[in-house]
Formats: structure tokens, sequence, C-alpha cells
């Protein structure tokens, strides 16, 4: 099952400089997923659900988008456990002056169908059939993989960013930045809770925030580590997006962000975290030419320990990306 959707970049989806936001780009990824996992979880007679997005697997910003080009957005599903859907997608943009196509992302996303009458009852997911027996336990590989790694996720989860006095430039303190917004019903889908969509364009935008502080330039988003959605967030409540810088590399930023959710409408739950991931930003020239950037200082043991950590995962995903390049050279 396939489905494509298109939209048109217009001037309030972009920065200053005329590139489109990631979270913008996020946002269409995930309603594209929505989609076909939701019809393909109601192609069978049954309980009608809607899908619901778990976890959204890494995800480079291969070219920057820009005003006035038309995002074409497609998604495929690839792989259906018994509780859960794995949707890929691609989105080209399209010059309309020209006709040139490029690709500029590709995304694995994650979701579960959840009855439209009772949120909280999970339904099973229609099975797809392979074409061949090596596509279906390559498929059930990752969805093992990303099952253990939202558990990870979760369990260290219990980070608050808390206000510095009088930061210094290009420390933690200096450009951590938190959004606050009240959850309404055009944030929300027919289940009264917010779309992934919209929660991941907050994200950004809190990411773009801090990177911007920190280095005082154009800043676009490079990628997006897996985005788990640990808890479902009800309409009403009042979310608090917060996001602090990890680890500086010479041309790129790690920033991690995470959502906490207060129900002022359910007054017997108390705050939660809801949604946590980490963003790579790019800093870029006037003429989009990248930037060197500036080293965060790192002051306290704990930023000493998450600067470490991002560079972990920094020279991992650098591993990964120079084994794929690898064979194509050696071609």
């Amino acid at each position: 099952m396939q489905s494509r959707l298109i939209w048109i970049m217009r001037p309030d989806d972009a920065n200053i400089a005329g590139n489109v936001h990631g979270g913008t780009i996020l946002k269409m990824i995930e309603e594209a997923g929505a989609i076909i996992s939701t019809r393909h979880c109601n192609s069978q007679s049954g309980e009608r659900c809607v899908a619901a997005l778990a976890r959204v697997e890494r995800t480079d910003f291969l070219s920057p988008m820009c005003i006035g080009e038309v995002a074409h957005v497609s998604a495929e599903i690839t792989y259906t456990s018994k509780h859960s859907v794995e949707v890929q997608v691609h989105v080209e943009s399209e010059n309309i002056l020209t006709g040139a196509k490029r690709v500029t992302n590709k995304a694995t996303l994650w979701y579960v169908p959840l009855s439209l009458n009772n949120v909280n009852k999970v339904l099973e997911v229609p099975p797809i059939q392979f074409a061949e027996k090596a596509q279906e336990e390559e498929g059930r590989r990752r969805y093992e993989e990303q099952k253990l790694e939202r558990l990870e996720t979760k369990e260290r989860n219990g980070d608050v960013i808390m206000p510095v006095i009088n930061p210094e430039p290009y420390t933690v303190g200096y450009s951590q930045s938190s959004l606050i917004h009240l959850v309404g019903p055009s944030d929300c889908t027919m289940h009264g809770f917010v779309h992934g969509g919209v929660t991941m364009k907050l994200m950004d935008e809190v990411a773009g925030i801090v990177a911007a502080r920190h280095c005082k330039t154009n800043i676009v988003t490079a990628s997006v580590d897996a985005i788990n959605f640990h808890e479902k967030i009800k309409k009403g409540s009042v979310i608090t997006i917060s996001g602090r810088m990890t680890f500086t590399s010479n041309k790129s930023m790690e920033i991690e962000v995470f959502v906490d959710a207060d129900p002022f409408v359910d007054e017997s739950q108390e705050r939660y975290r809801a949604v946590s991931a980490f963003f790579t930003y790019v800093s870029l020239s006037k003429e989009g030419r990248p930037l060197p950037v500036p080293q965060l200082v790192v002051e306290t043991e704990d930023e000493k320990r998450r600067f470490e950590e991002g560079k972990g995962r920094y020279l991992q995903t650098k591993a990964k990306r120079q084994a794929q390049t690898q064979p194509l050279t050696q071609q």
C-alpha cells in the first residue's frame, strides 16, 4: 500500500533565509504516515481505529527545501507486527519553474492503531504480504531494535532543564530554551490527542532557537535522531518543550529536546515526560555554505557526561555514513 501527498512551500513555512523549517517537513512526513497507516489498519472489517505515532527513526535532511518549491511526500508500509505498522516516507522537492527534482528526506515511522471507542485499547494490525521471506525477517529485526531502544530511552527520561542566571556565552545555560504551548482542538486527532507532527514541529522550533542563540547565524536542521513518543498528550494540556545543547563538533550541534505535559483538564494526573529526541543542526553563511560552530563550554559533571554521550552518537553516525559510502567509492 502506498500514498502520495503534495504541498507547496510558503513564506510562513520557512526561516528568514528562505529555508523551509525542519519541523514543517517533519509534520508533512507524519501526516503522510498517519494517513497510510490509518487506511491500512481499517482495511478489514472490525472495530474502527486511528493510527497514533509511536516513534520516528533517525531522519537525515539531505538537501534544503526553499520557499516556492513543491514537496512530494510518498509513504509506503514496509512491515507490520501484531500491534504496530512501519511506514517509510520519501520527500522530494520540485522546482516548478524548471521541473527539477531532488530527494530531501527519508524517514521511517512506527504507528499503533488505537480504537475509536476506547483510546487506551490497541487493536491488531492486518498483516501485509511480503514478496520474499528475507524482507519479513529484516522487518522483524528493525521492529525488535526500535522496541528495545524505546524502552532504554524511557528509562533515562528524568532530566529537567533548570534556568541559569547570567550565563556565559557558549555555555549550555546561555542557549537553552523553552516554549510553552496550550494544546487546542486544531492540534489534535479525532481522539482529542496531539498529532505527532504538531509536537515534532514545536520541538524543531525550540531546537532551532537553541542553535541560533549559540551560533548567531542562519541555522538549518541536519538530522533528527530517533523521536520517541512515550505518552499521549491530551487536548487542553499545557506542554513545555525544552531544549539544551549537548555536543558540538567543528560543523554541527546536537540539541536534546523533550516535551513535558501538564494535563490540567485531568487534575488526577501529574506532569509527565511525553516525548524526547536529539536534533542536529548546522550553521550556514548567507550564501548557504557551512560555517564552523563555536565549541560548547561544558561546566558541570552532568554537562560533561552529556557531551561525551553526544560525541559517541556523533562518531557512531559518522562511522555508519562512511561505511555506507565506502562500497560506492570502491565500485
